[in-house]
């Protein structure tokens, strides 16, 4: 039986996460500090370079990667050049999302596919080649996707295409979880909540709100709902991560994680 620290050890293990800032670089740091080497892929490469130059000044190690995750030729690229460097793929974390506040009924069809191409598309393609590569090590591998908990229940009005794509993410993670463990590949989803990041923080500051939607007092609302009484840290999903990517979950595959200081329960 292996001792904690060793379960927790992913030292020699590449990991590809993908979106490279809050939640992004919480799960990142936390790989990189097990002992991964992490590659930090997003399409703003200067987001990605600055995460990767927070972790070196951290002591760690990362390598930056520019990618459209709902581009194909991109996805390629991202794990030829990931395995190309480091010699493996072993963990995959489908973590970019993008989640404009849009009512349905000021909603284009434009506005429809983006969020859908980038937050399901996106964790296909990464999901089906990073898979792929996995298979042709034959030492299996770990893939963790990122959701929400408009995976399971609404949060607000204006999100309709996010949640659809994160109720798709949901169900794929389910049935490639099936498909791959005959692999030795473990596929899990975490559902966090809300969560402190860079993105939330400019989504509340500049975006208008839906026509009628008191953005301050739904914030307001929504905190009162947690029964820890805060926002989640990119800390919090980073950890949760760590575990999904280690021994620690060795008997768990198709399985969805709740992160939400308990919102949930309300």
């Amino acid at each position: 039986m292996l001792q904690h620290a060793s379960l927790l050890d992913l030292t020699g293990k590449t990991a590809i996460v993908t979106g490279a800032v809050g939640i992004g670089y919480g799960i990142a740091y936390r790989l990189s500090e097990a002992g991964a080497n992490v590659v930090v892929a997003s399409r703003n490469i200067e987001e990605a370079n600055g995460s990767v130059k927070r972790l070196v000044e951290a002591g760690l190690r990362g390598k930056a990667v520019q990618v459209d995750v709902a581009i194909e030729a991109d996805v390629k690229r991202m794990v030829d050049e990931t395995f190309t460097t480091f010699g493996s793929v072993d963990v995959l974390v489908n973590n970019a999302g993008i989640y404009p506040s849009i009512p349905v009924m000021s909603m284009s069809l434009s506005d429809f596919d983006r969020v859908l191409s980038v937050n399901l598309k996106g964790v296909f393609l990464c999901t089906k080649y990073v898979a792929n590569q996995m298979i042709k090590q034959g030492k299996g591998g770990r893939i963790i996707n990122i959701t929400s908990i408009d995976a399971l229940h609404p949060s607000s009005v204006g999100l309709a295409h996010y949640d659809a794509s994160k109720h798709g993410v949901w169900g794929f993670t389910k049935n490639v979880a099936l498909e791959l463990a005959p692999h030795k590949i473990w596929v899990n989803a975490i559902a966090p909540g809300g969560i402190m990041t860079p993105g939330v923080e400019k989504l509340q500051k500049a975006a208008p709100a839906p026509q009628g939607v008191d953005m301050t007092k739904m914030l307001e609302t929504f905190l009162a709902k947690i029964p820890m009484h805060r926002m989640g840290e990119p800390d919090d999903i980073g950890k949760v991560a760590l575990f999904l990517a280690s021994d620690m979950s060795s008997y768990m595959t198709g399985t969805q994680v709740v992160v939400d200081g308990g919102v949930l329960l309300s």
